[in-house]
């Protein structure tokens, strides 16, 4: 639970034109910490830092490169701390990648100006997890939670797997908050695949695993909590699972089971640069 206010080195934070409350302390040195300092500019109406990796209007996600950018990712990591409890990486960012999410906002009719850009949450992942661990830390901004835009960064982070050919899912344990997400998150996306699939067709944990490139005891975790394991077994000893249960489940639950990413919003570099290869030749 969030502590009390006495105990919060900053009580409010003005993120683009909206204030809102800390959850949490976090580490700014004291001189930063007064009613006229701001941490956060560089979140809020300029080209977002890092390379583009994912458009689909309104939003975006840029890859930053902690190596590259330290004094923003540790500006970045300060700030989310002030709304996570567990955030414990805040200095030493040169092995981490930090994706970011952007909202650009309309542009106005005959303003001639370039639309602003307001980064609304983020995730980092380790340059070299030896658990393939395909996510660190994950945060949306108070302002903007509660619209489904988590779901749009662990796609994104799925998305990053498959491009690297690996099995891959957040670092673990994973807080509450966290687990709440990622639970949708995986019913989701192991109803998806189910439902899409032929009639009578059977599968396997590891052949929806392959397929989602969500870890298989994550797959056997999001079969559980949807609870549409028969309770027969075969001889063999596996477990069924019901498509009636599952597509019931998504009924009760309205679970929209479109994909919270486009893959096809996903920026080809490896291509770009085999064409600029070729340009050069």
């Amino acid at each position: 639970m969030p502590i009390s206010p006495r105990d919060r080195t900053i009580q409010n934070v003005v993120l683009g034109d909206i204030l809102f409350k800390t959850w949490y302390p976090s580490f700014y040195p004291e001189e930063l910490v007064n009613n006229n300092c701001s941490e956060t500019d560089r979140l809020y109406d300029m080209a977002p830092a890092g390379r583009l990796i994912y458009d689909k209007e309104p939003y975006s996600v840029h890859e930053v490169d902690g190596d590259d950018q330290k004094l923003f990712c540790q500006n970045l990591s300060l700030f989310a701390k002030l709304f996570l409890d567990n955030k414990s990486v805040f200095y030493d960012v040169s092995t981490f990648l930090y994706y970011l999410l952007v909202f650009t906002y309309p542009r106005k009719p005959g303003s001639g100006q370039s639309s602003p850009h307001q980064v609304i949450g983020f995730f980092s992942k380790e340059k070299m997890s030896w658990d393939n661990n395909n996510l660190a830390c994950i945060l949306v901004f108070p302002p903007w939670q509660r619209r489904g835009l988590g779901k749009i960064l662990m796609g994104v982070s799925y998305e990053l797997s498959k491009r690297e050919g690996k099995l891959g899912g957040p670092e673990k344990p994973l807080s509450d908050l966290g687990r709440k997400g990622y639970l949708s998150f995986w019913c989701t996306t192991v109803a998806r695949y189910i439902l899409s699939a032929p009639a009578k067709k059977t599968f396997t944990v590891e052949a929806i695993s392959e397929s989602t490139y969500l870890l298989p005891e994550d797959v056997v975790i999001a079969l559980k909590e949807m609870n549409v394991l028969s309770l027969k077994k075969r001889v063999d000893g596996t477990v069924l699972a019901s498509k009636a249960k599952v597509r019931e489940w998504a009924i009760t639950n309205d679970i929209d089971l479109n994909p919270a990413v486009d893959p096809d919003a996903l920026v080809d570099y490896s291509e770009l640069e085999t064409n600029m290869s070729q340009l050069t030749m």
